[in-house]
């Protein structure tokens, strides 16, 4: 049995999360700077293009191409359209990033749920 299997998606989805989490917070840390153009990306399209890529991109040798860090690179952020931007030219609407934060993170507990969930059925398993 391997983990890999026992754990699913969740593994990559809590990585996606906290990213996700890194770039609502630079967002919300910039809502009042001038200029500043809110980011995000779509989690769910990640999520998907996650998978594949964890099976077919494995180094095998140390003169490989590695692959980019983290599980998303910055070219795959978008700017958000803003309902109403500022005089400014900055794009952030605070109380839009606050709520997506907020369901990230409810998000983020949800599969950090599903993970110990298995791990205990796991543990359980081993002890007897």
């Amino acid at each position: 049995m391997k983990l890999d299997d026992a754990f699913g998606i969740h593994e990559q989805a809590l990585k996606l999360r906290v990213h996700r989490a890194e770039v609502l917070s630079a967002n919300i840390a910039n809502a009042d700077t001038p200029g500043y153009k809110a980011r995000d990306f779509d989690f769910q399209a990640m999520l998907r293009q996650q998978i594949p890529r964890q099976e077919s991109m494995r180094v095998t040798s140390p003169g490989h191409i590695q692959p980019s860090e983290g599980p998303v690179s910055a070219s795959e952020l978008f700017y958000r359209i803003p309902t109403q931007p500022s005089l400014d030219g900055n794009t952030v609407d605070s109380q839009l990033e606050h709520t997506a934060f907020a369901a990230n993170a409810l998000e983020y507990q949800a599969s950090l749920r599903f993970l110990s969930g298995n791990i205990r059925k796991l543990m359980t398993a081993i002890k007897g």
